[in-house]
């Protein structure tokens, strides 16, 4: 059991669902990672493994209170609750800026992957001839991803639920970013953009008293992708936290070595200075999906050119992301002392 939480730790808690659902949301971050450096990855997939047979016997039983308790209900109501948010206003803020001022978001989250590289790290003492092949080998694969080329968008029900379980994976596994595989299936704006924004808006009509999207048969159409996307994460979160609480108790210091080394190969994936090269046709012509995007095929990543003091203010917001780690590193020391 977890030690009652102050007020201050439930707004904490929030916030960094907050965090969770905007890093979830960013191609190339983890909310895994910000599970791992904000002190809450275990008590997270250990919560989420307790949804299991016993749990809905407790609930089909009538045995709320139970239930609530033996989930870590608390805990992962106030998370689920902030992710939430996060989706319909951090998000939204987030795209603003991914879209106006694309390379100082980037630079800061490049900089939040090296911190989080730090905070793992730095306590980390058990390299041996066990942990370093296992953190070469998480090294060599989030370096392989990020060379890896987007697919075509496939509205499949059965496909899209596999995207909800393989993209839920960031935030299981930190490093590993659930958006950017959604890129590489080609479903990143189906799922995370055009089916949230179809929410929103379905909910805003709703609000108004305007139930008109009922006759609006390519909008029930994404609202039910939206659902099959959903409960395909709701079922990868499940399983994968089931198989990732044995890794965790068996092979702590192997999984901890390959974690580390797959965050530190996805900082190719999170380089702030690249260029989007989109696909294009025979004749060199940009090819659009069916909602009038451009379809990316890869970036291509260079080293800045420092004449530019654009690039000075991205070097600024990388020390920005860095300092935000170090922030909520200080924080998990001193939270008892605060509270």
């Amino acid at each position: 059991m977890y030690e009652p939480r102050t007020l201050l730790d439930k707004i904490f808690l929030v916030i960094k669902g907050l965090c969770m659902g905007a890093a979830n949301k960013v191609p190339g971050v983890s909310g895994g990672i910000v599970a791992f450096v904000g002190g809450f990855y275990e008590e997270f997939i250990y919560s989420l493994q307790k949804v299991n047979y016993k749990a809905f016997k407790l609930l089909f039983n009538g045995r709320f209170k139970s239930f609530y308790r033996y989930v870590n209900g608390s805990f992962l109501t106030l998370l689920i609750f902030g992710m939430l948010v996060s989706y319909f206003s951090v998000s939204k803020l987030l795209d603003y800026f991914l879209e106006r001022k694309e390379l100082f978001v980037w630079a800061a989250f490049f900089g939040m992957i090296l911190g989080s590289i730090h905070y793992i790290g730095k306590d980390f003492g058990h390299w041996n001839k066990r942990t370093i092949p296992a953190g070469i080998i998480g090294l060599v694969i989030g370096i392989s991803i990020s060379f890896l080329s987007p697919a075509k968008e496939n509205d499949n029900l059965l496909f899209i639920f596999l995207c909800g379980i393989i993209s839920v994976s960031g935030m299981t596994l930190p490093g590993l970013s659930g958006s950017f595989i959604l890129i590489l299936l080609g479903n990143y704006v189906l799922l995370l953009v055009d089916s949230v924004n179809a929410l929103y808006d379905t909910f805003a009509e709703i609000i108004k008293g305007d139930f008109s999207f009922i006759d609006n048969g390519a909008r029930l159409n994404t609202l039910k992708i939206l659902a099959v996307f959903t409960a395909g994460s709701a079922a990868g979160l499940v399983t994968l936290s089931h198989i990732l609480t044995y890794v965790l108790k068996h092979f702590k210091h192997i999984t901890t070595a390959t974690i580390l080394g797959f965050i530190t190969g996805s900082l190719g994936v999170v380089w702030p200075w690249k260029k989007t090269i989109f696909r294009t046709d025979a004749d060199g012509a940009i090819l659009f999906d069916s909602n009038g995007k451009e379809i990316v095929a890869n970036y291509e990543r260079y080293f800045p050119d420092f004449a530019n003091g654009e690039n000075w203010w991205a070097l600024f917001f990388v020390v920005i992301g860095i300092g935000i780690l170090l922030a909520l590193d200080w924080y998990g020391k001193n939270r008892k002392r605060l509270a």
